[in-house]
C-alpha cells in the first residue's frame, strides 16, 4: 500500500507575504490541506484544482472538529496514500498543538515534516512598534498562555510567579477571555501597576487594532475599544517604545479593507501596491483566465510568423498565453523575426520587456482606439502585416481602426474569460460577512461577472458597503450598465492612478 505523508506547516500570523516560501511549495502540491480558522483565506488559492480542502476551525467556546478527529483525519488521509499538509496559525509548535498531533503520527507510522511560521507574538512586536526585547530594559522574552486548565477550570499558568521578574518582557497568547485576571494576578506577584501593557489584536493584517497602557488600565482600555481574540497581549517596559515607532497602523491605507477582482494571475501587483500601503486585500477573482486556441489558425500563423510586420498585445494574459505557445513551437525567439511591437498599455508593455524584447509603440492613453492610431502615426500600416493577439472578449475596435489604414490584419485568440465560480469561495463568504471599505473593478468582464453574482454576493446585514472603483471610462460605461454606482475612476488606466484614485476618495470621506 502507498504511504501517504504530513506536513505540519505553520501558516504565520496573516500576512501573507510572511508565509514561508517552504509552506507555499506544499500547499500548491498537496493532495489534502486540512486548515484553521486562523489560515489566511488566499493560502487556500494555492492548492491545485484536485486538492481536498477541509476545515478543522477552532474558536473561543467553539471547536468546529474535536482534536482526536482531526489527529484521526491525519492519520486515516496518509494511510490512504494521500499527501496531507496541516496548516496551522502561527507556528505549529507555539501554543498550536503541533506536538500533540506529531506524536500521534509518530505513533501511527506516519512519516512527517514540521515547518515553521511566523508566531503571533512576534508579528504583533513588529506591526504595532514593540520590540519584544532591549538591551537595556528586556533581556528575556517569555510566552505564556491564557487557556484555562480544563482539567483544574484554573488558569493554565500560575501568573504570580511571573509578576516579580524583572527584566522580562512577557508575551501573552489567548489571553483576551481572561484579562482582567491576568493582570490581577500578575500584579498580586509583584508586577508594578505602571508597568506598560498592550494588546495587538490581527497582528500583520489591516484590520489589525492595538491599545497601550498599563498594567492597571490595558483592561479597561480594551474593553472601551471592544478589543477581542485573536490578539496577543505584551507586558514590560518595551511596551513604551509602541508610540515611537508604530509605523503600520499609521500607513495611509492601514484600517481599510479593499476588495480587489482581478483574475488570480493579474492581482499580484495591484495587491502588492495596495498592502504596502497598509491595506487588508480581499481577493475576489471574478474572471479566470484559461489559454484556449484554435490549432488550425495557430499552426497557420505560426507557419509564416516572420513574415508579420507588427505583432500587437492588449493585455499581459495576452502575452503570456502567446509565448507559453510560441515557446511551445520554436526553440528560439529570434523566430519572431524583425517584427515590431506594440501594447495596450505600460502593464502589458512591462510583460513584453520582461522577455528582453523592445516595445515600439505604448500610448499614454491604454486604449485600443490610442494604440490605434499611435500605430498609424508610424505610416508603416498600409499593406503591412499585423498579428493581433487578443483574449475572447476583446473589442474590434483596434482592428477595424487598423483595416481601415489599409494594414493586413490577422487575430489570434489565445486565451478566454470565463465567470469563477464563487460558492464554497472562502473570499465570498469573508465579503458577504463584513464587506469592505472598497471594491476595484479594472475590466467590463469583472463587472459584468459581479452583476451576475450579486446575490451570491450580497453582504450580510451590518456589513460594511464599498465604494466601487473604476480603472477607466470603458469599465465605467459596464458599470453603469450594470446598475454599479461608480464612486471613483482612475485618471489614466494604471495601477497607480487607480490606487491614487481609491486613496483621494476614502481621504475625502
Amino acid at each position: 500500500m502507498i504511504q501517504g505523508f504530513v506536513h505540519l506547516v505553520g501558516a504565520g500570523p496573516g500576512d501573507l507575504g510572511l508565509v514561508t516560501l517552504r509552506a507555499k511549495e506544499l500547499i500548491a502540491s498537496a493532495d489534502v490541506v486540512v486548515y484553521d480558522y486562523l489560515v489566511h483565506p488566499d493560502m487556500l488559492a494555492w492548492c491545485r484544482a484536485e486538492c481536498e480542502k477541509i476545515y478543522v476551525g477552532k474558536r473561543p467556546q467553539l471547536h468546529a472538529v474535536p482534536q482526536e478527529e482531526i489527529e484521526a483525519l491525519l492519520v486515516a488521509r496518509a494511510k490512504a496514500g494521500r499527501r496531507v499538509v496541516r496548516l496551522k496559525g502561527g507556528d505549529p509548535f507555539v501554543f498550536g498543538r503541533g506536538g500533540e498531533e506529531v506524536r500521534r503520527l509518530a505513533a501511527a507510522g506516519i512519516p512527517f515534516e514540521v515547518v515553521p511560521g511566523v508566531t503571533a507574538a512576534l508579528a504583533a512586536g513588529a506591526y504595532a512598534g514593540i520590540p519584544l526585547t532591549h538591551r537595556n530594559t528586556s533581556s528575556s522574552l517569555i510566552f505564556l498562555t491564557g487557556h484555562e486548565d480544563p482539567e483544574k477550570h484554573t488558569l493554565a499558568v500560575d501568573w504570580r510567579k511571573y509578576g516579580a521578574l524583572a527584566n522580562a518582557t512577557l508575551a501573552v497568547y489567548m489571553g483576551m477571555g481572561h484579562l482582567r485576571l491576568i493582570l490581577s494576578e500578575l500584579m498580586a506577584g509583584g508586577l508594578a501597576p505602571d508597568t506598560p501593557a498592550a494588546a495587538v489584536q490581527w497582528a500583520s493584517l489591516g484590520r489589525q487594532r492595538s491599545v497601550a497602557g498599563t498594567a492597571a488600565t490595558l483592561a479597561d482600555l480594551v474593553e472601551a475599544r471592544k478589543l477581542g481574540a485573536p490578539a496577543v497581549i505584551l507586558i514590560g517596559e518595551v511596551v513604551r517604545h509602541h508610540a515611537v515607532i508604530d509605523w503600520f497602523e499609521q500607513l495611509p491605507l492601514f484600517g481599510r479593507r479593499v476588495v480587489i477582482t482581478r483574475a488570480r494571475e493579474q492581482a499580484g501587483e495591484l495587491r502588492r501596491k495596495l498592502e504596502d500601503l497598509g491595506a487588508e486585500v480581499l481577493e475576489l477573482p471574478l474572471v479566470e483566465i484559461r489559454q484556449v486556441v484554435d490549432r488550425e489558425t495557430t499552426v497557420d500563423i505560426f507557419t509564416e510568423v516572420g513574415h508579420y510586420d507588427w505583432l500587437v498585445f492588449t493585455s499581459a494574459n495576452g502575452v503570456r498565453h502567446f509565448f507559453d505557445l510560441f515557446l511551445k513551437a520554436f526553440r528560439d525567439l529570434r523566430a519572431l523575426g524583425v517584427m515590431r511591437i506594440a501594447c495596450v498599455g505600460e502593464a502589458t508593455a512591462r510583460a513584453v520587456r520582461a522577455l528582453h524584447l523592445e516595445v515600439e509603440v505604448c500610448p499614454e492613453t491604454a486604449t485600443a482606439e490610442a494604440l490605434a492610431d499611435a500605430m498609424i502615426a508610424t505610416g508603416s500600416l498600409d499593406h503591412g502585416k499585423v498579428l493581433v493577439v487578443t483574449g475572447n472578449l476583446n473589442r474590434d475596435a483596434l482592428v477595424k481602426k487598423l483595416e481601415q489604414a489599409r494594414a493586413i490584419v490577422d487575430r489570434l485568440q489565445v486565451y478566454e474569460n470565463v465567470r469563477a465560480d464563487l460558492a464554497g469561495n472562502p473570499a465570498a463568504e469573508e465579503f458577504r460577512a463584513h464587506g469592505a471599505d472598497a471594491i476595484l473593478f479594472a475590466s467590463s468582464s469583472a463587472v459584468q461577472a459581479f452583476a451576475a453574482q450579486a446575490a451570491a454576493l450580497q453582504p450580510a446585514p451590518g456589513a460594511k458597503i464599498p465604494l466601487a472603483g473604476s480603472i477607466g471610462p470603458l469599465t465605467s460605461e459596464a458599470m453603469r450598465k450594470a446598475g454599479v454606482p461608480v464612486d471613483f475612476e482612475a485618471a489614466t488606466a494604471t495601477q497607480e492612478t487607480f490606487v491614487t484614485a481609491l486613496l483621494a476618495k476614502l481621504a475625502s470621506g
